[in-house]
């Protein structure tokens, strides 16, 4: 097995440091429409998990363009990003490397949330809070889905 393997959990862990709900909300997604994953799905198989991950998901696109929204730099804001990164990471990875997975994920999410921040802060100035907040949105929900269809391919 190559690292190359291991390459959606590092990709869903830079979704996860713009939007921290956005990997699980994926992969509930594709649970929902019945596809498979390559790494084990403890908590992202049971029915309230996946409703409260999609929940979360489409709270966090809204909620992110309030003037109120706090920095993904927060404690709790990084938290979130450890906890989605690290789930997302684990079921993205192929069977028997969740942990790898999840570490990758996780060890991405962190130190890219800085990152990120500074490129929304830059493009906030340029074109406003809402307008920078949709772009991001669009563009971190087609990596989202990109990433695991990614993953979703090289479990065949």
């Amino acid at each position: 097995m190559t690292y190359f393997a291991l390459l959606p959990s590092l990709l869903i862990g830079a979704v996860a440091s713009a939007r921290s709900m956005t990997p699980m909300a994926t992969i509930a997604m594709v649970r929902q429409a019945g596809g498979k994953l390559p790494g084990r799905l403890v908590l992202l198989d049971h029915p309230l998990f996946k409703l409260g991950a999609l929940a979360m998901g489409a709270g966090e696109l809204l909620g992110d363009k309030m003037k109120s929204a706090p920095d993904r730099t927060v404690f709790l804001g990084l938290l979130a990003r450890v906890m989605s990164a690290g789930i997302a990471g684990a079921a993205l990875a192929p069977r028997g490397r969740e942990k790898a997975g999840a570490a990758l994920a996780v060890a991405t999410a962190v130190p890219l949330a800085y990152a990120t921040l500074a490129g929304r802060k830059r493009a906030m100035t340029a074109v406003g809070q809402t307008e920078s907040g949709l772009i991001e949105d669009a563009l971190v929900m087609a990596a989202g889905a990109a990433v695991v269809t990614l993953a979703m391919r090289s479990k065949r």
